[in-house]
């Protein structure tokens, strides 16, 4: 009677160990922290520019500061989900509002690439690597 008992309290604790792992590894799968200082080469028609983009991540949400001799020094929010990275800034260029948007691919834990929309006036693309 008492092997009766213990036996779905063996069986709980025998899911709860195999569910942990499964649990862990989920939750780390996929997901890469892009918090930190990174150099981007920011490649348009008119040439190549590199700033620094300083990411600071908490979930899915980043936030962050840009700095360039072209846009100066912008803060900007984005996200992250999966290996999307996007992120977006608001500036003024000579008297006109325009939203800097990057959208990029996280290929590993120190790089990602992708395209850059200038407000609808040009593109770019874009390769970033994590600096030390």
């Amino acid at each position: 009677m008492h092997a009766l008992r213990t036996t779905p309290q063996r069986l709980a604790l025998a899911l709860l160990f195999l569910a942990a792992p499964v649990a862990v590894s989920a939750q780390g799968a996929g997901k890469t922290d892009v918090s930190g200082k990174w150099l981007f080469s920011v490649v348009t028609d008119n040439g190549t520019g590199t700033p620094t983009v300083t990411f600071k991540q908490q979930g899915d949400s980043i936030t962050g500061h840009y700095s360039s001799q072209t846009l100066g020094e912008q803060d900007f929010k984005g996200t992250v989900k999966g290996n999307r990275l996007t992120f977006s800034m608001s500036l003024n260029a000579q008297g006109q509002a325009i939203t800097v948007t990057y959208t990029g691919t996280i290929e590993s834990a120190d790089s990602v690439k992708g395209t850059v929309d200038f407000g609808g006036f040009g593109g770019a693309t874009f390769t970033g690597k994590r600096q030390p």
